[in-house]
């Protein structure tokens, strides 16, 4: 019989992460934090030299949130954060790409993402109130990023992910910037979370 196809990813880190069966003990900001650094929005399909990085991606997400939900414990903004974080090894597949590829993705993005919430103390399950918050804020950074850097019109923007509250967006402006800034960006604003849990 066949071995078993190999299933893990070997991270900078040195950790060997099970895809199939992901552990809390594998994972490590640094390594979730480089990856989403250099995995590019929208399929790299934004204007600028440098790509558009789920690292930046979750950081706005996280600032909307914490806009729409002043005053929210530090866990759910680092929730916020780590909305997006399986993405460091499974990418950024666009919803059409998703809904082709059918259940197993959804199935690994909720595996890896319950072990990544373990690890930094955050429930496996985010409660449905705080995911629903969360998912308005990523519907917003996307409509953001849809007519700031995507090519979107704002009639575009509205249909696909609906208008956003002026004042909740004003003075939010994507600036593409290297990979290396978002990564330390990400880690900072992750240990200043840590931190204030």
């Amino acid at each position: 019989m066949a071995p078993p196809p190999r299933a893990f990813q070997r991270m900078l880190s040195g950790r060997r992460l099970d895809l199939l069966d992901p552990t809390p003990m594998d994972i490590e900001i640094e390594d979730i934090a480089h990856g989403l650094a250099f995995v590019a929005r929208w399929n790299g399909q934004t204007s600028g030299d440098w790509p558009y990085s789920v690292a930046e991606h979750s950081l706005l997400v996280e600032t909307l949130f914490g806009r729409m939900n002043p005053g929210t414990a530090p866990k759910w903004q680092l929730a916020a954060l780590l909305h997006d974080a399986p993405e460091y090894v499974i990418g950024d597949m666009i919803s059409p790409v998703k809904a082709a590829v059918g259940p197993a993705y959804g199935a690994l993005d909720e595996r890896l993402a319950a072990a990544i919430h373990i690890r930094f103390g955050l429930p496996a399950q985010v409660p449905a109130q705080i995911k629903k918050a969360i998912k308005k804020a990523d519907r917003i950074s996307a409509w953001l990023e849809a007519t700031q850097i995507a090519g979107f019109s704002r009639t575009e923007s509205d249909k696909f992910f609906g208008p956003p509250d002026p004042g909740l967006i004003r003075g939010l402006e994507i600036a593409l910037r290297p990979p290396r800034e978002a990564r330390e960006d990400f880690v900072a604003r992750h240990e200043e979370l840590l931190a204030r849990i």
